[in-house]
């Protein structure tokens, strides 16, 4: 019988690029699906929320500056890279969601086909919602959507994987950074998310990962005002703080995407306005001849 000590992992948060303790000093126990301890993650603090939109800022111009093409092969190099770290991402999975090993494999499955399709999107999106408007007048009439900015998103607190993709890949495929905050009970599946991210062609900051309780970092993103816009999904079914987080974006007129009363079925198929919901419209005028 082995009298081998477990070497058991205290996580990190994932902002610009590098993996720094939380501000706060504390973390918390991290348990599988059935109760056993399985880890310790870090307790993200507003500190550790403002660190992220500086590095989500600061990754901003040169990310949306990229073409949409180099942009989709950025992502779909970060659907390699998940292919390549399948077993780690099923454990996860199944620690965490409680799912058998075959359950688990295809969710693995659906995260990295939905990766890939929003990468098939990069530079097609432009053309399917843009365009000539017609006018009165000798002009060209042209519009063009733009990468709202920095958005905040709190990722679903069931689906630890296939949610967490289906919210941060149509936010990113469209020139925007992003500052994510993770399941609370269910982070693994995040970090080992960010630990790809860290290893594949994603720039520092275009990401930021946060972890512990969305109630304490929530605040202080929705009132952020380096923060374009946010995603309250993380606060299905918790409608008062999800009104208070509602209340606090108004302050700087951010884009928010409302929390449901349940959290969606991420098996659906997404559609286009998922990346829609961060896009800006840009109309510029141009005489004809000139």
């Amino acid at each position: 019988m082995s009298d081998r000590v477990d070497v058991r992992k205290t996580y990190k948060l994932y902002i610009g690029g590098q993996f720094p303790r939380s501000e706060s000093g504390h973390s918390y126990v991290v348990s599988d699906a059935k109760g056993k301890f399985v880890a310790n993650a870090a307790l993200a603090s507003r500190k550790d929320a403002r660190d992220a939109v500086l590095a989500a800022r600061g990754a901003f111009k040169g990310w949306s500056g990229k073409t949409a093409y180099n942009r989709a092969q950025v992502l779909y190099r970060v659907a390699e890279v998940m292919e390549d770290r399948r077993p780690q991402f099923v454990e996860a999975v199944r620690q965490s969601e409680g799912l058998t090993a075959a359950r688990a494999n295809a969710v693995v499955d659906a995260s990295i086909d939905r990766l890939v399709w929003y990468a098939g999107w990069a530079d097609k999106i432009t053309q399917v919602v843009g365009g000539a408007n017609p006018v009165a007048g000798p002009f060209f009439n042209l519009s063009t959507p733009e990468p709202t900015g920095v958005v905040a998103v709190l990722a679903p607190q069931e689906s630890s994987l296939l949610g967490l993709v289906s919210v941060v890949a149509p936010v990113i495929v469209t020139g925007n950074t992003v500052v994510v905050v993770s399941s609370y009970a269910r982070p693994l599946p995040a970090i080992t998310f960010s630990e790809v991210l860290a290893t594949s062609d994603v720039p520092g900051g275009v990401v930021n990962v946060l972890t512990g309780d969305y109630t304490a970092p929530a605040p202080w993103l929705a009132s952020h005002m380096d923060v374009n816009a946010i995603n309250l999904v993380g606060a299905a079914g918790d409608a008062d703080n999800a009104t208070a987080y509602e209340v606090a974006a108004a302050e700087n007129l951010k884009r928010v995407h409302r929390a449901p009363t349940v959290e969606p079925d991420w098996t659906e198929a997404p559609d286009l306005s998922a990346m829609t919901a961060y896009l800006e419209t840009k109309t510029v005028w141009h005489p004809i001849g000139i």
